[in-house]
């Protein structure tokens, strides 16, 4: 079976690009289960009410929804979970010091296949206000 390449799109954030001015983009990856990956695989997910945080020098992503796989048993997964990102230690240290210091916030962007491997786009976003 030959392997993906390139880039598939599974749900885009269109809400965040308009509330928030995004100052720079991270790419990250996630620590999934079995079940989340078979009902991305079908194109299922919501990233309306996600945002990240950084907890103990590591990334977490919360509030993105994933159903639970249709086929899966009792071993599937909590829709609302909280997820563990992949990120760079520099990235992760660089994101901690703009979100505590200079008021941003971390809000997922994209969710998509890269070469095979599910990928989340975060933006470190600043909140616009309502006459912007």
């Amino acid at each position: 079976m030959p392997r993906e390449t390139g880039r598939k799109l599974i749900a885009q954030n269109k809400k965040a690009r308009h509330d928030f001015s995004i100052d720079e983009v991270f790419e990250a990856g996630l620590v999934l289960v079995g079940t989340e990956v078979k009902s991305l695989r079908l194109g299922r997910a919501s990233l309306v009410d996600g945002f990240a945080s950084i907890d103990g020098g590591e990334a977490y992503l919360h509030n993105i929804h994933i159903p639970e796989y249709e086929q899966g048993t009792w071993t599937n997964h909590e829709p609302k979970r909280k997820r563990k990102m992949l990120l760079n230690r520099d990235e992760i240290r660089k994101i901690g010091i703009a979100v505590s210091r200079q008021g941003y916030t971390l809000v997922p962007l994209s969710l998509y296949f890269k070469d095979g491997k599910v990928k989340v786009e975060i933006g470190l976003a600043r909140g616009r206000k309502s006459h912007d």
